[in-house]
């Protein structure tokens, strides 16, 4: 059946809940995990005062922190199912290219992501990184709720 499982996050309560009920499922299946998080790239020109208050490298730093913490949090919880897992980290402007570009490079065969559960106008306005996954990739995609 399924052999590696890529597993992105945002650190979200959503994605927390897709995690554990990935580990579960990985573990039941005798697959493997690869976490993964995606970071913005720096720009000069950006409404985000992270950006705006730091200097590239300040900026990296700071994100790639934080990518690992979210990245701990993964690893620590498979570890503790027994359940192998490794972290990645991206940096890109369209986390969907990342997750997808991640599980073709990772060789998994699905990817478990959670979705946020937007509707409406408010969906459909703010799109959601989960139907472009959906819409994109050739991988299959299991979605948490």
């Amino acid at each position: 059946m399924y052999k590696r499982i890529l597993l992105p996050t945002d650190g979200s309560d959503a994605s927390r809940r897709a995690t554990l009920s990935a580990i579960d499922f990985a573990r039941s299946i005798g697959a493997e995990l690869v976490a993964m998080t995606a970071t913005p790239e720096f720009h000069t020109l950006s409404t985000d005062s992270d950006m705006l208050e730091q200097t590239p490298e300040g900026y990296a730093q700071t994100s790639q922190a934080r990518g690992q913490r979210l990245l701990d949090e993964v690893l620590a919880a498979a570890r503790d199912a027994g359940v192998p897992c490794t972290g990645v980290q991206v940096a890109s402007d369209e986390p969907y290219e990342a997750i997808i570009a991640s599980a073709r490079q990772h060789m998994c065969d699905l990817i478990v992501m959670a979705s946020h559960g937007r509707r409406g106008i408010k969906g459909l306005l703010l799109g959601s990184e989960t139907q472009k996954v959906l819409v994109h990739s050739a991988i299959p995609v299991l979605v948490h709720r």
